[in-house]
């Protein structure tokens, strides 16, 4: 039997962490998802003493500070977390030769355009959240030549707080829901991200030799909020849950302090190319978490 091979995961309570923890991995392969109290992001100490634990083989960060509306009033926490945590954990990853897994988003855009973001599309956040995971991702590129940066969107889980639980909770409540109509992006299951971050980092530690850089993975195909909320409301009901109807608005109908993107489509072409992933339809991965919400009871 090999030998065990223990990988670091920031952000093991939030929507990826908990699918990473969940996932099935090769059984000499050990993850540690350390507590926010033993691993606080927004102390670079912090990170150090955990990393000093034990040798790690990978460092997989899928932690951040995802209040996008919250982080234009506090710009500090957001880049202490999107921005110094990855400089940190790329710095001592470089120093312990191990390669990293960044998760980063689709607020590095600005969202113009009507076609998919390649990787090497140019960056130009419109948003404080946007600017702080770009510096994030741009810091673990600078120090950590060994990193992959793995840029997502729209992400959906039965765990957490987000867009389909959001709504299948409104929809308990209402009749009619109005939701945004024209920023267009890709629906993705945080279970999906977290097989294709396993794909990754085991190539990584397996093969000094495996393709680095930034990559997008998001599931297949894309939609409005509006396009979402419906298929998600479809598929409650198709399961007995609840439903409404749901009338499309513009986004200047729907203010938020914090601009969000009007195009966050991503193509994925360049992770399919290197690593093999080929994702699924977001109806499939939606109607999935739908399934599994209906079974074990209404959404918290």
């Amino acid at each position: 039997m090999a030998d065990p091979i223990d990988i670091l995961v920031t952000g093991g309570a939030g929507q990826v962490g908990l699918e990473l923890l969940a996932a099935k991995w090769p059984a000499h392969i050990r993850l540690h998802a350390p507590t926010r109290e033993a691993l606080d992001l927004a102390n670079p100490e912090s990170i150090r003493r955990a990393f000093a634990e034990r040798s790690w083989a990978a460092v997989i960060n899928s932690g951040a500070w995802t209040q996008v509306d919250k982080a234009e009033a506090d710009s500090a926490a957001a880049f202490a977390v999107n921005a110094l945590a990855p400089a940190v954990l790329a710095e001592l990853a470089r120093d312990a030769k191990i390669p990293m897994v960044q998760v980063s988003t689709d607020y590095v855009f600005n969202g113009s355009g009507n076609t998919p973001y390649a990787e090497d599309a140019p960056v130009g956040p419109v948003s404080v959240y946007g600017a702080s995971k770009l510096s994030g991702e741009l810091a673990v590129q600078s120090i950590q030549p060994r990193s992959v940066i793995l840029r997502t969107a729209w992400v959906l889980s039965p765990h957490r707080t987000n867009f389909l639980k959001t709504m299948l909770r409104l929809a308990g409540d209402r009749p009619n829901l109005r939701v945004v109509d024209d920023q267009r992006g890709n629906p993705t299951s945080a279970r999906d991200i977290a097989a294709a971050i396993q794909r990754i980092a085991l190539k990584l530690i397996d093969d000094p030799d495996a393709p680095v850089g930034t990559y997008h993975f998001v599931n297949a195909g894309q939609t409005t909020w509006a396009g979402l909320a419906r298929q998600i409301l479809l598929f409650s009901a198709g399961s007995g849950g609840p439903s409404a109807e749901v009338e499309g608005i513009a986004t200047d109908q729907y203010p938020t302090p914090a601009r969000r993107p009007a195009n966050s489509v991503l193509a994925t072409t360049r992770l399919t190319r290197d690593y093999g992933i080929v994702p699924r339809p977001w109806q499939d991965a939606v109607a999935e978490i739908i399934a599994e919400l209906h079974t074990e009871g209404p959404p918290a």
